[in-house]
């Protein structure tokens, strides 16, 4: 076997380890809504706004962050101004939103 064949296979192994790697890793976190701080959030953070960074309000309901798979409900997370729990989401939630 050539050199340029060996080469070009230890390349092509290490980067189907890298795919498995970061398939597997992005298999293991899940979208959690509500969880993240003003301007921390991963990505959605409502109508006018583009993606990482860009949620306004402490614990935007509408932004989320990647968290580990099912670690979403059990984040703590202060209570509201009103004294109800504030819990995390995997779905969208229209709570502490900024104002319009």
């Amino acid at each position: 076997m050539s050199k340029t064949v060996k080469t070009l296979a230890v390349a092509a192994s290490v980067a189907a380890a890298m795919t498995a790697a970061t398939t597997a890793s992005a298999q293991s976190q899940e979208k959690c809504f509500g969880v993240s701080l003003a301007g921390e959030n991963d990505c959605a953070a409502g109508p006018g706004t583009t993606c990482k960074g860009t949620s306004t309000v402490d614990y935007q309901g509408n932004a989320w962050t990647l968290v580990a798979a099912g670690t979403c409900a059990d984040i703590e997370l202060p209570e509201m101004a009103d004294g109800t729990a504030r819990m995390g989401s995997l779905e969208e939630l229209d709570r502490d939103l900024p104002a319009s």
